[in-house]
């Protein structure tokens, strides 16, 4: 009686082992059954394009189907979101995704057409980009501490140029102001590169960018680098303190992109799918190709993804509010 018990005991434990083996198959064979579109609601040749071809050229090769991408441009990112969020949630249509999109837009802006908790499903955060808080050497700033000093001097004189209003790198810098006890005056443009140019001419004296864009008119003594909106130094630019080692907390801002799927989407498949993109990123060549693009594989699973957004859709949403920022 006991040994039968036993031998009972022991094909009960091979069966819980061998069903999540089990499971995974069914979910291989489901995402190997069709093709996959990945959404990039933005053109050709900027990150959230690398990223969705680096995913296609993944996923074919894994589950030996066609992976295209679709760049679905308009609408600020609109026109890509909603045609995932209209896709059957099965795992073969994917939208690769910055994070304002994400975490900004839904406060940021009044008839914002999604619902991201609803319409969409997180799967993981795929890459990021380090940001910088850079000078024109005609402002003679040359560290935070002087910054503050100077601001605090002439309240509201002192600039700051943004690549548009409510964009990450906006907010980013009414975070600054608001941690530092400063007020700025911002001067919002139409993309990073007028910008830039300001700034290198010395018209505006100060830019919060991302790294990649700055880095080599840092290198050049062109701009002034005060510090990363980081909580560590990147590994790009070690030589670059952050803000928090300067005395301003609270301003950890990081570029990121996601990939997410069309609500429905079974928690098997995302995790698969996460799990996937994982390895993808892991992979020698694609951090060379995303090194490139000044970005590094920042792999999350499905829970944690979701909570980052979460908190991150708070902060912003404290300070569009705080700040009274309304989307152009």
């Amino acid at each position: 009686m006991q040994r039968r018990f036993c031998v009972s005991l022991l094909f009960a434990a091979l069966a819980a082992i061998a069903l999540p083996a089990s499971a995974q198959s069914d979910v291989h064979k489901q995402l190997a059954a069709e093709r996959f579109t990945i959404v990039s609601p933005f053109p050709p040749g900027g990150p959230v394009d690398t990223l969705a071809r680096v995913l296609s050229d993944g996923l074919a090769r894994r589950y030996g189907q066609a992976a295209v991408v679709d760049n679905q441009v308009g609408a600020a990112g609109n026109i890509g979101m909603e045609k995932v969020k209209r896709a059957k949630g099965d795992g073969h249509t994917l939208l690769v995704i910055p994070a304002g999109n994400v975490t900004i837009n839904p406060t940021l802006m009044p008839n914002f057409p999604f619902d991201m908790q609803k319409d969409f499903v997180p799967i993981t955060m795929l890459a990021k980009a380090p940001n910088v808080l850079v000078a024109s050497p005609a402002s003679g700033i040359k560290s935070v501490k002087e910054l503050v000093a100077q601001a605090k001097a002439r309240p509201g004189t002192l600039s700051y140029a943004s690549p548009g209003v409510g964009s990450g790198l906006h907010l980013a810098g009414e975070l600054f102001k608001q941690q530092a006890g400063i007020d700025l005056l911002h001067v919002p443009y139409k993309g990073t590169p007028p910008a830039l140019n300001d700034v290198l001419g010395g018209s505006v004296p100060l830019m919060f960018s991302n790294l990649p864009a700055t880095l080599p008119f840092i290198g050049n003594g062109k701009l002034i680098a005060l510090g990363v909106t980081e909580a560590v130094r990147s590994p790009a630019a070690p030589d670059i303190p952050t803000l928090a080692e300067q005395g301003i907390q609270g301003v950890a801002v990081t570029s990121w992109y996601g990939l997410m799927a069309p609500r429905g989407t079974p928690a098997a498949v995302v995790d698969q799918l996460a799990k996937d993109a994982a390895e993808m990123l892991a992979q020698p060549e694609v951090r060379e190709r995303l090194k490139a693009q000044g970005m590094t594989g920042a792999a999350m699973k499905p829970a944690e993804f979701a909570a980052h957004i979460r908190d991150e859709t708070a902060v912003w949403a404290r300070i569009v509010k705080a700040r009274n920022i309304v989307a152009e």
